[in-house]
């Protein structure tokens, strides 16, 4: 059992950075892939950056060049650095753990989500 909280989201003027962080605490993260999803509203969710055990990244082509994700095992966290955002980056992010969790498309463990809004 993993269990994730997500922190450091919040609005932000379009041009501008934020980083989230997911703590994840229980046995065995570094063997996860962890995800980055996106759901904003009447919309599907979205994956949006995805870092496997061994460090690999994926990223949906719309964040490509702006955002990175990171994970650090010694600390249990996972980071998502949002740079040059843009109003249709609002959404509610959520943190995700699972195995093949790019190739599924989906987690086996979740955060509650943070919320993320751009101002124009």
């Amino acid at each position: 059992q993993v269990q994730l909280v997500e922190s450091g989201g919040g609005l932000v003027q379009a041009g501008g950075s934020l980083r989230l962080s997911c703590a994840a605490s229980g046995r065995a993260f570094s063997v996860y892939s962890m995800g980055w999803f996106r759901q904003a509203p009447g919309k599907q969710r979205e994956l949006v950056a995805v870092i496997s055990s061994g460090g690999s990244t994926n990223y949906v082509d719309s964040v490509k060049g702006r955002f990175t994700i990171s994970r650090d095992n010694a600390k249990n966290t996972v980071y998502l650095q949002m740079n040059s955002l843009k109003p249709e980056d609002t959404a509610v992010y959520y943190c995700a753990a699972g195995i093949q969790l790019l190739a599924r498309q989906r987690g086996d463990y979740w955060g509650q989500g943070t919320q993320v809004t751009v101002s124009s």
